[in-house]
């Protein structure tokens, strides 16, 4: 467990790898609160991470001094978690401000938006009025303040640091407003000689080019942040009720309804915004990163199953209870494809000196692709070669409960080497699929329906389904996947001769 001692009655738990490398988490709920007693190894919050959810244990006793965050905000490995006071010790008083409070959260998201942050030569550069009581702020040991991510002096956050919002680079605006022009809800009256000796409380490039872009004044906007701050909701609060304000091209509206969040670039009102966080932020970076990184390629088949079906009919009539499912077959048959064609069971990795090299496992992890109501999760039944029909059942059923439950562990979640995907439970036939990074293939199996089929030259009809292998073309080439598909669908069309030989 990561830990940083700040002074000998205060202990700050610093938020450990929880798993594989990975960098950051999700605090998804407290077990503790300030002032709660804990004990070492005392379980005080659940994370998500590695797309798993995970209860952190404390490395110390004492009483819960601070709490690091609040749920649904994403903390890095290595930031602080709790700040733990041994017990009887006086409570310590803390001059940095949360990084968590609202404004800052606000500021994060302009920058996420793609806004980048004035460099403090462009504060420099930018007329400025500070505020009487924050001159000394300058020769004093940093404000605590922190902004988008950045941290002052005294504390652990970053080097970089900002003046403080009073006097940060705001320049003085002439008010153009007339004088009889209407007040909308939020927009503060002003004469022209007040504005002219007051600095616009607004540090957001973001907020300025939306008030820039729609002709609004943002002297004569209220802001709702710190000592005033003019932050983007405040913008938006104004051009929601405003006649001035700009309106996209294409809409038809003269005026954008009071109270409506609405996208510039359609015209459509928002009904809603989700953050891109926890499982789907996980599924999006490693899809991200396949395509961006793997040459993939995709071949296909469509097979026959009517003797695999007809056989576990059969099987299940004589033991109903023991009978392993289809997908444990097509599974069975991949692991006895991958001993035969073992470039398919490979990871590429780049060395230090920037050449690359093909890693092969003595072995499959064979990684089960899950849909769940929280995202698509992809947990490995280790050493799967080793398995029979049934006992890879078996644990496909226990992997996919413990991953809808959210309890799968993160070495089952990123230990995989080649995974199966059977996305016929959705109904569809076939899908390009993305190799789940940083494999190098991955094998789908689509519905089985009744289809016509040639057999011994006639027609008839027969159960049919479509396998599909994505792979990534630097591991090998056509042939090599090509003869590692022929082979899992012979499998399944003559299962009795392919499984004696297992």
């Amino acid at each position: 467990m990561s830990a940083m001692t700040t002074s000998p009655t205060v202990k700050v738990f610093l938020l450990p790898d929880l798993g594989e490398g990975l960098t950051e988490a999700e605090l998804v709920n407290w077990l503790v609160a300030e002032g709660d007693t804990v004990s070492v190894d005392q379980p005080v919050a659940e994370v998500e991470t590695a797309k798993s959810m995970v209860e952190v244990p404390s490395p110390f006793a004492g009483v819960i001094a601070q709490l690091h965050g609040e749920a649904g905000t994403t903390i890095n490995v290595g930031a602080p978690l709790i700040s733990v006071r041994q017990a009887g010790a006086a409570a310590e008083s803390s001059s940095a401000e949360s990084i968590s409070s609202p404004d800052a959260e606000a500021y994060r998201e302009e920058e996420r938006a793609g806004v980048s942050v004035p460099t403090d030569a462009e504060i420099a550069a930018a007329p400025a009025v500070a505020k009487p009581d924050e001159s000394s702020e300058e020769s004093g040991g940093g404000s605590g303040n922190v902004l988008i991510g950045y941290g002052t002096p005294g504390t652990d956050t970053g080097g970089r640091t900002r003046r403080r919002r009073g006097g940060s680079g705001l320049a003085t605006v002439e008010p153009p407003k007339a004088p009889d022009a209407p007040v909308a809800p939020g927009v503060r009256e002003t004469s022209s000689s007040e504005a002219e000796k007051r600095a616009v409380l607004c540090i957001s490039p973001l907020v300025r080019k939306l008030a820039r872009d729609a002709g609004l004044d943002l002297s004569s906007v209220e802001g709702t942040g710190a000592d005033g701050m003019i932050l983007r909701r405040d913008v938006e609060r104004v051009l929601g009720t405003s006649g001035d304000a700009a309106i996209p091209q294409g809409s038809s509206d003269s005026t954008v309804p009071e109270g409506a969040d609405q996208d510039r670039r359609s015209g459509l009102n928002i009904a809603e915004r989700v953050p891109v966080r926890g499982v789907r932020k996980a599924v999006a970076e490693a899809m991200t990163r396949s395509r961006r990184e793997i040459p993939e390629a995709t071949v296909w088949v469509d097979v026959d199953a009517t003797a695999l079906i007809d056989l576990r009919t059969e099987l299940k009539r004589r033991q109903p209870d023991a009978t392993p499912g289809l997908l444990a077959f097509v599974a069975r048959f991949a692991l006895a494809g991958l001993a035969r064609y073992p470039e398919l069971n490979t990871r590429i990795v780049e060395r230090a000196d920037g050449s690359s090299e093909i890693l092969r496992f003595d072995g499959v992890n064979l990684g089960i692709a899950a849909q769940t109501d929280r995202g698509l999760l992809v947990p490995a039944v280790h050493r799967a070669d080793r398995m029979s029909a049934r006992e890879l059942d078996a644990e496909i059923r226990r992997l996919a409960a413990v991953a809808r439950e959210g309890k799968a562990t993160p070495a089952e979640l990123t230990s995989g080497t080649f995974t199966l995907n059977n996305y016929g439970v959705f109904g569809v036939d076939g899908s390009a699929a993305i190799i789940n990074h940083p494999e190098a293939a991955i094998l789908g199996l689509g519905r089985i329906i009744d289809r016509p089929w040639v057999v011994n030259g006639e027609l008839a009809v027969r159960k049919v389904t479509e396998l599909t292998l994505t792979f990534d073309h630097r591991v090998c080439d056509g042939g090599v996947a090509g003869g590692f598909l022929r082979y899992v669908a012979d499998a399944i069309e003559n299962p009795g001769g392919v499984l004696a030989d297992l």
